[in-house]
């Protein structure tokens, strides 16, 4: 926590990098899903694990503490150490995650360029939907529409409130 109040995830060279916290749960060639979380601390990260993740899942993390109880949710938990400069070792690695935050921070800083904090689980969304919906899946133009349009059907998005 930063002297502000406000959650940090990571320590930079200079103090805090006083980024957003968002936990990733990918498939490898499959699905992702992505959180944002007030806090990434170790009893969120085991809620979100408890809730998501099925008992016979093998999970790949980097040596985080955060990770310390998985193995109570999953039936086989394994990391590598970036500290030690091991980034792969057999099939364990972290490469599938990083590869999905790279493509969000880049289409972020890119494209969006300012996303208010408020409404990070909107573009979250978004980056989900299209990972979910990529050709190596096997879902082509038509078929990714057609699944957007499903998505939208009885949701709209105002800024009015109740009190308007």
């Amino acid at each position: 926590m930063t002297t502000s109040g406000r959650p940090f995830t990571k320590r930079g060279k200079s103090g805090p990098a006083n980024k957003r916290a968002i936990v990733a749960l990918v498939e490898r060639g499959g699905l992702v899903r992505s959180i944002h979380v007030e806090h990434a601390d170790k009893s969120t990260i085991n809620l979100i694990a408890r809730r998501n993740l099925a008992k016979e899942a093998r999970v790949h993390t980097d040596e985080s503490r955060l990770y310390a109880d998985m193995l109570q949710h999953v039936s086989s938990h394994e990391s590598v150490r970036h500290t030690a400069g091991e980034y792969v070792r057999g099939e364990v690695h972290t490469n599938t995650v990083e590869n999905v935050f790279s493509v969000f921070k880049r289409g972020m800083k890119g494209t969006y360029q300012h996303c208010a904090e408020k409404h990070l689980h909107r573009y979250l969304a978004e980056f989900d939907f299209r990972y979910n919906n990529r050709t190596k899946l096997g879902v082509n133009d038509l078929a990714r529409a057609d699944n957007a349009l499903k998505g939208i059907v009885g949701k709209r998005l105002t800024y009015r409130t109740a009190n308007q």
